[in-house]
């Protein structure tokens, strides 16, 4: 993939984890004022797609310019360490730490999600990682839309 390719595609799924965000807070406000814990299922579900969409983003990344995945039973989270970090000569860290704390918490979430019932999460846990999902999500999007824009520049060059 192409340096303007990669930053086309990292546009994309931005402007699709803005939607999924969308439903998320929409469905978490119909929760609250229904008491239907099926709203729940929904928020749960687009929590989990909101960490495999920054995933896919940084696979991508990993694959086109780091040179490939991490290993072992434990790469996501060291795909995730990884986009902390800057690669030398190749390219800026992707996220800042405040990011990559918020983006863990959904990779956490996102395994609970596979391992257990829906109808066992714990509403009140579900709901601050909403939040602060919610409050940290602009930043999140500002340091991706740099990162694409710095990509773009390498395209152009």
């Amino acid at each position: 993939m192409k340096a303007n390719a990669l930053a086309e595609r990292i546009r994309q799924e931005l402007n699709d984890l803005n939607r999924a965000l969308a439903r998320i807070k929409e469905g978490w406000e119909r929760a609250r004022r229904s008491n239907d814990d099926y709203y729940l299922d929904a928020v749960a579900l687009n929590l989990h797609s909101v960490y495999s969409g920054f995933e896919r983003i940084f696979t991508h990344i990993a694959e086109t310019i780091d040179g490939g995945l991490p290993s072992g039973d434990n790469w996501h989270l060291l795909l995730l360490r990884q986009m902390k970090k800057e690669v030398a000569g190749m390219r800026p860290a992707v996220i800042s730490s405040e990011v990559e704390e918020i983006l863990d918490e959904l990779r956490r979430f996102r395994h609970l999600i596979r391992n257990v019932y829906t109808h066992n999460l714990d509403p009140e846990r579900l709901g601050k990682l909403v939040l602060s999902t919610l409050e940290k999500f602009p930043q999140l999007n500002a340091e991706l839309l740099a990162f694409a824009a710095f990509v773009e520049s390498l395209g152009n060059q």
